[in-house]
Formats: structure tokens, sequence, C-alpha cells
């Protein structure tokens, strides 16, 4: 997520940074922030907006993006408070010239250096909220960076809810056998709820050289449709989507495969999102 934005904001040391990656395959690294500001309060999952400094190639400035907050430390340390957020660099396509630009604020922080100063706004409301009964099924889909809302998630649900009775599944798409490192990342940190007999989570690898994240997901979805399609049709079930803002439509051409039509996988669709069961997290 991009925008620019006006509003209060607090200034953060760069405090480690390291990829988290291997280097064949896209960088994403792992930014641990310290914020000498005690009265800077949040919970993991959050988002906090990164601000960008200067102009970007087309004169705009005051660039913010937003990035999910992994995990924190709020106990006094020096007086100020430590935060954790996954970053991978990103570039894009001018559709016009097809010259290739890098990210602005993906680069920026992937290019800072421990004891940099970065300014940050926020945090702001996570988009996902635990639901009230524990009886409750969760069904979260991801790829790339959208994995990182949901390492907050499962570990509110197990360790401070606690004895959740519902299903709670994860589908996740990754381009290499490399990137589903990222899943886990170095400290396994999925891999400690498997013993949950409430949770399992399905992940697939592009099957195409040049395939995106969005293809493996179609996989994921596709060879455990089953699982999928039961649980959305369950009316206490919670469907959250995040990643880059192209995994929708992949989501729904598999939904709408399993539904029968479009219109069918839309009626249902709409029918979560009135009943507040639908929450989305996407970013360009």
């Amino acid at each position: 997520m991009s925008e620019n934005i006006n509003e209060p904001s607090v200034r953060a040391e760069l405090r480690a940074t390291s990829r988290i990656t291997d280097v064949e395959t896209d960088e994403v690294r792992e930014l641990v922030l310290y914020i000498d500001e005690p009265s800077f309060r949040f919970r993991e999952g959050q988002t906090i907006g990164v601000v960008v400094p200067g102009k970007d190639e087309f004169g705009s400035t005051g660039h913010t993006r937003k990035y999910s907050i992994v995990k924190g430390n709020q106990n006094p340390t020096e007086d100020g408070i430590e935060l954790t957020i996954l970053v991978r660099r990103c570039f894009y396509i001018d559709e016009f010239n097809g010259e290739q630009y890098p990210g602005r604020a993906s680069n920026y922080l992937c290019d800072a250096k421990v004891g940099d100063t970065i300014t940050i706004t926020g945090p702001y409301r996570s988009a996902f909220a635990i639901p009230a009964d524990k009886k409750s099924n969760i069904l979260m889909v991801g790829t790339g960076t959208g994995i990182a809302p949901f390492r907050a998630f499962i570990g509110q649900i197990y360790k401070e809810q606690g004895n959740w009775e519902g299903q709670v599944r994860l589908f996740y798409g990754a381009k290499t056998g490399l990137d589903l490192l990222y899943m886990n990342e170095q400290h396994d940190d999925f891999v400690n709820y498997y013993q949950e007999e409430t949770f399992q989570a399905f992940n697939a690898l592009t099957r195409r050289p040049l395939s995106g994240d969005e293809k493996a997901l179609e996989h994921s979805l596709e060879d455990n449709i089953k699982e999928a399609w039961d649980l959305v049709n369950q009316p206490n079930t919670y469907v959250f989507v995040s990643g880059l803002d192209k995994i929708a439509p992949s989501l729904d051409m598999v939904m709408e495969q399993a539904a029968g039509s479009e219109e069918a996988w839309n009626s249902l669709k709409q029918k979560m999102k009135t009943e507040g069961r639908w929450s989305t997290l996407l970013y360009s």
C-alpha cells in the first residue's frame, strides 16, 4: 500500500537489517526499528507508514508506504521500543515506455544502513480482526510479503486467545522453493503451530519458470480446492487475503470454477463481505 499523506510522525533508528532469502531469488529483508518514544504503542499485525524522503522521477514528494509489523518488543529498552518489518525489494515497469524503475519505498529500506534514521507514521489498525467466537474458522490466503500480517495474526490466535476450536487454514504461493523459506523465515515461526490440531498450511510453487507468486497461489488452492471450498461455505468462516493486488483475480478464478460460475462466487463473496467475514490487505 502506498500513499502521499501528511500526518504526525516519529523518528526510528534502524537497529538491524538482514536478508532472509537466497541471493538467487527476490530480495526480502528483515528490518528492526528502534523508536525512542515510550508513548508509541502498537500491536503485532498493525501497520506503520514509512516516509520516503526526496522526490521521485515524477516530482512527487512525501511518499509513504505501509508495512505490517511482524513482531515487536514493547518492554522498556533504553526507554524505547523495537519493532520488526519485512520488505521485498520491488521494481515496476512503466506501461508507456517499458522502462524498469525501482520501487521508492522498498529500495529505500533495503538500501538503508544500521544507524540510519527512518521517519514513520502510525501505527494503523490491522485490516484483520480476530473473530470473537473461538469456534470460528479462519481461511488465510497470501503470497510474498503478504505473509507478514499472518505471522502476528496466527500468533495471537494460539498464544493470546488459546484453545482455538475453529479450523485455521493458510494457503500460500511462492515462485521458488527458496521463496518458501520466507514463509517460515529463519525462525520457523509457522512450524511452531503445526502441533495445533486446528492449524494446517498449504503451499505450492509456480509450475512455469516465468510465472509469478499469484500462479503459485492458484496451484495451492486448486490442489486443495475441496478444503478451501468447504470452508468458505460454512457460515462461521472468516476469509483474510493479503499480498499483491494481482492475487485477487487468481483467487476469484479458482473460486469461480469451484462455485460453477462467476455469478455464484460473487454472490457468496458479497454475502461474506456484508456479514463482515471478508477482509483484504492488498498493495500494488
